[in-house]
């Protein structure tokens, strides 16, 4: 039997990485909200990997963050160690990443989500989406209770008709123990969207004390503490160290005489797995010539013995987990807590949603997080912020907040996902960012705080803080610009002390700081009339001048990409009248339906042939419409 509990403006499907963000961002907003979760307990949870960032992704935290979400704040209360990675390397390539304690994060976010006005939290499992007319009216839930809103985003991570795999055995699950969703999907498929099938996986946990220490390289976290969020402040803690050990040549052969016996080369995975964080069965096959591969012993938290064993995701019989991890240094006697097992679960195509990330079928309708084929907390966080933000402001009748591939590496993420497809889990990485001296880490905040002020997520006193930031870089670069450092035996001096060229002739402080020998701290003694900088502020200035020509490069770039990204393609066009294009790239035009010609060029299947008959196109329509 069925019921009527209540009335909200968004109801958001599932309360992991992407949902809390959804709910929050939507609540902030002003909207009524519910965000369901299967059992309150899973709020948050990492059933993966205890950790927050790393490349790329440590730069969606840093956007989250300065769009107005939770994970960087979150991340900040609960990290037991953090690190910034890359730090021999370019700018473009440094990121933060954090050790977090699992308990920690999630009973933090679950505390978050249940003191913030405008939202209740609900243990239900969601099994039917309410549509009328091709516009959502609410969800159902298993004990028949309707829940009737405007807008409907669904996170429902891994749980779509989840399925567990261990060796030959397997069974209907959700991840660590829970119960999986196990009818939504047949809702999904009655509305008419396209499902496919994705598998991911988690390595076994040991016991802290079965772990000889001695035998691993230790892996301890910064001196100085850089937090994720721009508005922490200060961090001093006490941090937790990581460990480093190796597979060896005997491990390898464990895996190799049991292969028979593992799911991924018996076909009782259908699912196709991540690419980017594979299996150590499928390292040992694929990489035949290596003799080993990095294995992290990470900690699960403060009050737990419970250590993650990061690079031995699996799937393999439970018995020949145990006898492979004691083939490796430092785990000759380790115990399993849990085993690694891997899980099968069912995601929408995402070539089915816009650029807001609401389905193109269903109006009111949005996706987050790994229903839409992604891996990963920080990229379901990024689209469950995105999809909050843009279900709000559809209620609110205003224009939805789409990022564009020059502007974050969430609009990079979103664009992939919605334009070019995918085949396999995506994940997030560097190299898909083209402009990803522009898109740093340490510049989200000057980047993307205004429009998290424009929505209502970032408050006055922050948004003018990033103001008063932006205005002393400025006003820095151009001082430093007009200081000019004359050549004189004392200044000549200086700069051979700190070994770099003698000047002949009056050089700007700009000008020295592009030397790379040279930086903002050593040029102090020939700057008399510095100002007292904060140094967030003086590690932009430096980035900014030292990498000038290589940013005005990009920033050019950009504006190319620009011009093609502004020439719209009207919503109601019809690719079957357009004389030219190739039957592949009709069909695939008619899939996506872009909105822009930037988009069109990049989806798969289109050349560089079709986007000139496109073109050609669209300028005929607007001459017979500006001749009547």
């Amino acid at each position: 039997m069925e019921y009527t509990v209540g009335y909200y403006d968004v109801a958001v499907v599932g309360a992991g990485h992407a949902g809390c963000e959804a709910a929050l961002a939507a609540a902030r907003m002003g909207m009524k909200t519910v965000v369901f979760a299967i059992n309150l307990d899973s709020i948050a949870l990492m059933p993966c990997n205890p950790s927050i960032g790393g490349p790329a992704k440590g730069h969606l935290v840093r956007e989250i963050d300065a769009l107005g979400g939770e994970m960087a704040i979150n991340t900040d209360k609960t990290f037991i160690q953090i690190r910034m990675l890359n730090t021999g390397k370019g700018p473009a390539v440094r990121a933060l990443r954090a050790q977090a304690d699992k308990k920690a994060y999630q009973f933090s976010m679950k505390y978050t989500l249940e003191r913030q006005q405008n939202l209740d939290v609900v243990q239900e499992e969601v099994v039917r989406i309410l549509e009328e007319g091709g516009k959502v009216r609410g969800v159902v839930t298993r004990t028949g209770g309707i829940f009737y809103s405007k807008a409907v985003i669904l996170t429902t991570g891994v749980y779509l008709r989840g399925r567990i795999i261990i060796g030959d055995v397997n069974y209907s699950g959700g991840p660590n123990g829970l119960f999986p969703a196990s009818q939504l999907s047949k809702s999904l498929e009655d509305l008419g969207f396209e499902l496919g099938r994705f598998k991911t996986g988690t390595p076994p946990r040991v016991h802290k004390h079965s772990i000889d220490f001695s035998k691993m390289i230790e892996q301890p976290g910064d001196e100085v503490i850089i937090p994720f969020s721009y508005t922490s402040g200060e961090i001093k803690r006490d941090q937790v160290s990581c460990w480093l050990t190796y597979s060896n040549k005997h491990t390898h052969e464990i895996i190799m005489e049991n292969l028979y016996r593992a799911p991924l080369y018996t076909g009782d995975i259908q699912g196709v797995g991540p690419r980017y964080c594979p299996s150590i069965e499928v390292k040992v096959v694929n990489f035949k010539e290596k003799a080993s591969h990095q294995i992290f012993i990470e900690p699960e938290g403060i009050n737990t013995n419970e250590m993650y064993i990061q690079g031995m995701s699996t799937s393999l019989p439970a018995d020949v987990q145990i006898k492979m991890l004691r083939t490796i240094k430092g785990l000759e006697n380790a115990r399993i807590m849990r085993y690694g097992y891997a899980i099968e679960y069912d995601y929408v195509i995402p070539t089915q949603l816009s650029l807001s990330l609401e389905t193109r079928k269903i109006k009111g309708l949005y996706m987050a997080g790994q229903i839409n084929g992604t891996s990963g907390y920080e990229e379901a966080a990024a689209q469950g912020l995105i999809a909050g933000i843009n279900a709000a402001l559809m209620i609110k009748e205003k224009e939805p907040v789409i990022l564009k591939r020059s502007d974050a590496y969430i609009g990079v993420l979103i664009d992939d996902l919605i334009t070019k497809g995918i085949t396999e889990p995506y994940r997030m990485l560097t190299s898909r960012a083209e402009y990803r001296l522009l898109l740093r880490h340490d510049n989200a905040d000057l980047r993307l705080t205004e429009i998290g002020h424009e929505v209502g997520l970032i408050n006055d006193k922050r948004y003018e803080k990033t103001l008063k930031k932006k205005q002393m870089i400025q006003e820095e670069i151009e001082r430093l610009r007009s200081v000019k450092i004359t050549p004189t035996e004392e200044n000549n001096r200086a700069l051979e002390e700190m070994e770099t060229a003698p000047i002949n002739t009056p050089f700007t402080l700009e000008d020295l700081l592009k030397r790379p020998e040279l930086d903002y701290e050593k040029l102090k003694i020939l700057d008399k009339n510095r100002p007292e900088l904060p140094q967030d502020v003086i590690d932009q200035v430096e980035i900014m001048i030292s990498y000038d020509g290589y940013i005005k490069r990009q920033i050019d770039q950009v504006e190319s990409f620009k011009k093609l990204e502004n020439k719209r393609i009207p919503e109601n066009i019809d690719y079957d009248r357009i004389y030219g294009l190739r039957t592949e790239a009709r069909e695939r035009l008619k899939k996506v339906m872009p909105g822009s010609v930037g988009q069109a060029s990049r989806i798969s299947g289109v050349n560089p042939a079709d986007i000139s008959i496109l073109l050609i196109y669209l300028e005929q329509q607007k001459r017979k419409k500006a001749h009547g």
